[in-house]
């Protein structure tokens, strides 16, 4: 039963997701961990989701992590951050997964401030970010234009050894370029060890934002000799830079 409408959940039919759902409760199939996991998937407005969590509560796994954290990250879609909070609150048990989906959460909402309180209120209790929570609060700060703060989160991930992940370090380019530090957001792509073409990309579209159309142009010929494809956002960040420099 969870494999058919958890794989209707994934591919975008909720609505037979659903009822393949409520028809396994009409024959008396116990669901589990694993199929209210694939089921809150298939929730797209909060009646829904509400009907699922009721019989998530009466089971006995609001508690569970992995339940809890897929809940919240649902409220936050649907709407609900005042829901999402309130099924975090009642967690006796957080892990990285929980944290972050509520991090996250805020930040979808607009609420950035709230979102970094969150990363380090969830520091102090002694849970390790992941690769995940970092690209997440990263964009927090590049939405605040808070620079200050993601030069403190960069430290952390050095701190944890995830300044090597490409997906951080895209984020951090990203995160430096917004906030204005052009600079900074260099160094982190020269460090990089291994570069795929989302981090060329980013680099590029930085120069772009900068005006930096020549460096922009020069990293273009850097990537090419290298053996990388130029994809449509390459080519976007090129005409951006040239744009910005008064080349075309």
């Amino acid at each position: 039963w969870t494999v058919m409408f958890g794989g209707y959940a994934e591919h975008g039919h909720g609505a037979e997701a659903l009822k393949l759902f409520w028809q396994m409760q009409r024959e008396s199939v116990k669901p589990d961990q694993v199929s209210f996991a694939s089921v809150l998937k298939a929730c797209t407005n909060l009646a829904a989701l509400e009907q699922i969590h009721s019989l998530i509560i009466k089971s006995g796994f609001e508690s569970d992590i992995f339940v809890g954290s897929i809940l919240i990250d649902m409220y936050a879609k649907c709407g609900s951050i005042e829901r999402a909070r309130q099924v975090f609150d009642r967690m006796p048990r957080r892990d990285v997964v929980s944290w972050t989906a509520m991090v996250t959460a805020h930040a979808q909402h607009r609420n950035g401030e709230e979102s970094l309180r969150l990363f380090w209120e969830m520091e102090q209790e002694h849970v390790k970010p992941d690769p995940v929570t970092f690209v997440s609060i990263l964009k927090v700060c590049s939405s605040l234009l808070a620079l200050e703060q993601g030069k403190k989160i960069h430290a952390h991930i050095v701190k944890y050894r995830l300044q090597s992940n490409v997906f951080v370090g895209s984020a951090l380019i990203d995160m430096y370029a917004k906030c204005g530090s052009i600079l900074h957001a260099r160094q982190v792509f020269d460090t990089m060890s291994r570069k795929n073409v989302v981090l060329w990309n980013g680099m590029i579209s930085g120069y772009a934002q900068h005006g930096r159309g020549k460096d922009a142009l020069q990293l273009v010929e850097k990537m090419k000799q290298e053996g990388l494809e130029l994809d449509c956002i390459t080519f976007s960040g090129i005409l951006s830079s040239c744009s910005h420099a008064g080349l075309v």
